[in-house]
């Protein structure tokens, strides 16, 4: 995650700690072996909605052999053992498996924080309710347009007005939220109406994520924001939450997905605030770029462990068979290995890329998607050469 309001305005928000916790700077190595990840777990794959980019490709039933209520307290039990701090219940729609509210509380109880990434289309008042009382330190209620835009895009009549009745019924909690917008082509024109939004309704939080070509979205991968529509959604985004801040209103404003755009910001600040620049490429090297397979990971509804949420098509291990942490921590696995030490093996522009310590070459399932290699250059990639130091070198990081 790229914090757009951190960068731009200095605002620190509760999940800086996480983000920019680690001071070693990015040299090519492994990480440090005690780097506990957050934790992605897809607990179901059933939802109500049907979104066309859904990397999860959930449907409306059940899938067979989906971790049960015992094999699951294991499995968090294993996460508490190894020491991963954050657990995010996703899904499919997490709201649509029974015992939800039970495996939250057992999680905190073995002092995980819980955060739960929802389509909001089911929090009723006592749903919300619960999600309080159970301790989530937040809600992400994920929509991709207002009204009939947001519809299309989830594929149910009226989920927009069933979302925003959720926000609702969570905010009257006092509830923390965080808004979830996936810009694409067809939506990059509701951004403002996003930004609306999140006054109107008192929301904490907004996450603009970046499209990931895999599940029902790898029909998508050649329906991508082009590199100039890419950097005019980001200056939006960017004068939006200055905007925000010169008006005392201190919302998180995040980009996810592409860790280009923390580049774009330093170079943005190094033009605009050059007083802050080096602050901020401080932020960067600290949170040092994309972490899947380091401090991220993500875990699917049958308990296999992927490099991160989009890695669906490639397991390391079950936790059925090994703990979490047992299976996080072997870098037998070739892909697992390469993770954690990717610089040798990122190639093109990524590899003679000057930034790679604070992008470390992106989301490599991108990369793969396109080119059918991991290690080829991000297609996300909106920098220009000139901007990443091929051909005449930018300001000095």
């Amino acid at each position: 995650m790229i914090s757009v309001s951190r960068l731009l305005c200095g605002d620190v928000a509760e999940g800086d700690s996480l983000r920019y916790g680690v001071a070693e700077r990015y040299s090519g190595v492994q990480e440090a072996p005690d780097q506990r990840p957050i934790v992605v777990w897809n607990c179901t794959r059933r939802c109500n909605l049907r979104c066309v980019h859904c990397y999860a490709s959930a449907g409306d039933r059940a899938e067979a052999g989906e971790l049960s209520t015992r094999e699951a307290k294991a499995f968090i039990d294993g996460l508490a053992d190894f020491g991963v701090p954050v657990l995010l219940f996703s899904g499919g729609e997490p709201l649509m498996r029974d015992d939800l509210f039970d495996l939250a509380t057992y999680a905190g109880e073995r002092g995980i924080r819980r955060v739960l990434s929802t389509n909001g289309t089911l929090i009723t008042s006592d749903i919300a309710r619960r999600i309080k009382e159970v301790g989530f330190g937040e809600a992400g209620i994920s929509l991709d347009g207002v009204g009939r835009d947001n519809d299309r895009f989830r594929g149910v009549p009226g989920a927009f007005e069933q979302a925003l009745e959720g926000i609702r019924n969570c905010v009257s909690l006092s509830q923390k939220v965080s808004l979830r917008f996936t810009i694409t082509p067809s939506n990059r024109h509701h951004i403002p109406a996003i930004f609306d939004l999140l006054e109107a309704e008192h929301i904490d939080r907004a996450c603009f994520y970046h499209l990931a070509y895999v599940g029902r979205a790898e029909s998508m991968v050649h329906e991508d924001l082009s590199a100039d529509q890419t950097r005019s959604a980001i200056d939006l985004i960017c004068d939006r939450t200055l905007d925000l801040h010169r008006r005392g209103l201190h919302k998180e404003v995040l980009t996810v997905d592409n860790h280009a755009d923390g580049v774009y910001i330093y170079l943005k600040v190094a033009r605009e605030q050059p007083e802050r620049a080096g602050e901020v490429m401080g932020l960067l090297r600290r949170n040092g770029g994309n972490n899947s397979g380091l401090r991220i990971g993500a875990v699917d509804n049958v308990g296999n462990v992927h490099a991160d949420q989009f890695w669906w098509h490639y397991s390391f291990g079950n936790v059925r068979e090994r703990s979490f942490g047992d299976i996080w921590l072997d870098t037998s696995d070739p892909l697992m290995r390469g993770l954690k030490n990717r610089k040798p093996l990122l190639k093109g522009r990524c590899a003679a890329c000057r930034y790679l310590d604070v992008c470390k070459g992106n989301l490599r399932v991108r990369a793969e998607a396109v080119y059918g290699d991991i290690w080829a250059p991000d297609p996300a990639c909106y920098l220009t050469d000139e901007e990443i130091g091929i051909g005449r070198a930018p300001a000095e990081a």
